[in-house]
């Protein structure tokens, strides 16, 4: 145990000479290299082109004119915590740990926040400060409780729906929100809630009455959530604006969620035309939220960027991008104005590098989520870990600049064995009102209180690398724990699939199908595996399920056109029905800006042309449903089905609404 401490400590000391001398060494000494890394959750790339092609955002079209720019590659999932930790660690979730907002314990089977110490890796603010350098972070995500590492403003700090006492900033133990301990007592003034957004602070964004103002704080509450979000991107601006100036750190990594949160909120909102009834309701109060955050996110930027002095680099990321001014198919999920969960997230993101050693107006190479740590490592002169799969991006910096030096040259790895550990102590477990927020938010689905969705998520992470026995043994421990539940059964035929085993696969199929009728992935997985023994006919019907249960689902379509040449399972047949599936479409989209009497009409006139296309009688169902009425909604899925009576999903939506209200059967 001796000698292998000694050589570890060895080891150590080397790896801390070999970063020293490639600091220092090299003839003469180099100047001060400073980075400044702002993360804006969610910022599209699509709005920001947008947007500053009508000169809203003199900021960030001075970064793209004066310094380097690119859409950032992220990774599925997209998810906060766990992309936000594979842009501070370079390290994808199979390295870092991080799989969702919430993990499972193992020993007690409770749910607890992501925090710090289920990161199994080095983030950046440890690897800098361990290299002798000042750094700062604030607000990102998974740095509760706050390591020893620099100054850090932890996630908790502010008002954090992961928490018990995120809702309003409380906390029993305000000591643990920092580090040191002490910063605390200096921070705090600058901290907002939501309760202190004034009529003049939210006037910007929203059109809202006195009285909705005045209303109490509850996430639940649209204006509530967005007041919460203005008031913590505020607070993590002011905090980390403040200790740049006063702290002088080499290194600062600020995060603003409020971008994302928006768009979350309003984004179907914005520059959408045609709105009719609650959708345009909507518009008139909260229509021009989204284009204003993005505003307020420019002159943040701007303040940023006059805070900077000659020696910083700005690196400015966003994690994914998102579809904003897109409507919901079913205009019902945004009677509560949440279009969340990563549906409407973008797989492209930002990044833009300024100032301090970038070549101006220069253009970086499909950068990646994973090459911003080595990027920013070489920035301060520091090089990265053999370890981490990214690149430096060095298309946008500046070849004569000192820190060119170190990338070329890469240590074995940064990790040690003092990453945080797992240990649970300190951490809180969530509660059920928390959970209730993320499935409210979408994250989480109604039946997963007790899966853990990390797990899953890290599973098909492997799958999508090929390490398809990797997953298949994590789905194996998944299913033993939840029997049950279908969508597990699914993913693991599809590993046990890509294996070869394609009995295995059916098997497991099978059982999903039974569990769930309406289960379109599994119907999918199936038919492939038709395909791959040579059974076409039984590929084109499972492919036609689930197309039938989801037109969209692309996969299936894709397989179903090469198949039979046809793209759509449900083609009219005749003249008459050409004219009916065209005045559906046109009734869907009324129906999608809330114009409910406009899509009835249109609807009525498809069924006088074709009285026997199903597809009339499930849009009819829907329009009638969003208007309330129940049993027009009711008798339309009951004449569907006189027309598919084998069509799971109308069995499924007939019982629903059966349920909801005493209909005749």
């Amino acid at each position: 145990m001796e000698k292998a401490g000694i050589k570890k400590a060895a080891g150590m000391l080397a790896l801390f000479l070999l970063v020293a001398c490639l600091f220092a060494c090299g003839g003469g000494e180099k100047e001060r290299s400073r980075v400044f890394v702002l993360g804006l959750d969610g910022l599209d790339p699509q709005a920001v082109d947008l947007l500053m092609s009508e000169g809203k955002v003199p900021n960030l079209a001075k970064l793209r004119q004066e310094g380097a720019y690119g859409r950032l590659i992220s990774e599925k999932p997209l998810l906060s915590p766990i992309i936000w930790t594979t842009i501070a660690t370079g390290k994808g979730p199979d390295q870092h740990g991080i799989g969702h907002f919430v993990a499972t314990d193992s020993e007690t089977g409770e749910q607890r926040p992501v925090t710090s110490r289920m990161r199994k890796v080095k983030a950046l603010w440890s690897i800098v400060s361990a290299a002798s350098k000042k750094v700062l972070t604030v607000g990102w995500w998974a740095t509760w409780p706050p390591e020893p590492t620099g100054l850090v403003v932890s996630d908790h700090a502010a008002y954090h729906f992961l928490f018990e006492d995120g809702f309003t900033g409380g906390n029993d133990d305000t000591s643990s929100r920092t580090h040191p301990p002490e910063l605390w007592q200096r921070i705090e003034p600058m901290l907002k809630r939501p309760d202190d957004m004034t009529a003049e602070d939210v006037a910007p964004f929203v059109d809202v009455s006195a009285e909705e103002m005045a209303q109490p704080f509850e996430f639940q509450n649209d204006l509530a959530h967005f007041k919460w979000a203005l008031a913590t991107a505020k607070s993590y601006r002011d905090v980390g604006l403040t200790l740049w100036r006063e702290e002088d750190p080499d290194l600062a990594m600020v995060y603003i969620e409020a971008t994302d949160s928006t768009a979350h909120l309003f984004g179907h909102l914005f520059r959408a035309e045609g709105l009719g009834g609650e959708l345009a309701e909507q518009q008139k109060r909260y229509g021009r939220a989204v284009e204003e955050m993005y505003l307020f996110a420019d002159r943040m930027l701007g303040e940023v960027m006059a805070a900077l002095d000659e020696d910083t680099t700005l690196v400015v990321v966003s994690d994914h991008g998102f579809e904003l001014g897109v409507l919901h198919d079913d205009p019902s999920k945004t009677r509560d104005l949440r279009r969340v969960s990563e549906r409407y997230h973008r797989i492209e993101g930002i990044i833009y590098m300024y100032g301090n050693q970038i070549k101006p107006n220069s253009r970086l190479d499909r950068p990646t989520i994973r090459d911003v740590t080595p990027t920013v490592l070489a920035l301060l002169g520091l090089p990265a870990g053999k370890d981490m799969p990214g690149r430096v991006l060095t298309e946008g910096i500046d070849r004569d600049a000192a820190a060119l030096t170190v990338v070329e040259t890469r240590v074995a790895s940064y990790e040690d064995g003092s990453a945080p550990t797992d240990d649970g102590a300190g951490d809180s477990v969530i509660s059920a009102a928390q959970l209730e927020h993320l499935k409210s938010l979408g994250y989480l689905s109604a039946g997963e209180d007790s899966s853990p969705q990390g797990d899953r998520n890290l599973a098909a992470i492997l799958f999508q690398d090929g390490r398809y026995r990797e997953a298949a043994q994590i789905y194996h421990q998944l299913i033993q724990a939840e029997p049950e539940e279908p969508s597990l059964r699914t993913s693991l035929a599809g590993a046990l699939g890509a294996m070869g085993r394609y009995d295995d696969a059916l098997e497991q199929l099978e059982k999903a199908i039974e569990i769930q009728p309406l289960n379109v992935e599994a119907y999918h997985n199936r038919a492939v595996i038709h395909e791959r023994k040579g059974r076409p006919e039984a590929a084109v019907a499972d492919y036609e399920r689930a197309l039938r249960y989801q037109p969209g689902y692309e996969a299936s379509r894709r397989a179903y056109q090469r198949l039979t040449g046809r793209t759509d399972v449900r083609a009219p047949r005749d003249e008459n029905e050409a004219r009916a599936a065209q005045l559906a479409e046109q009734a869907s989209a009324a129906a999608k800006r809330a114009r409910y009497e406009e899509a009835l009409q249109l609807l009525d006139e498809a069924a006088a042309a074709a009285p026997g296309y199903v597809v009339i009688y499930q849009y009819r169902s829907n329009v009638a449903y969003l208007m309330g009425d129940l049993g027009g909604a009711a008798a339309a899925l009951e004449k569907a089905l006189e027309i598919e009576p084998d069509n799971a999903l109308f069995m499924a939506n007939l019982e629903r609404l059966r349920a909801e209200a005493p209909l005749s059967k």
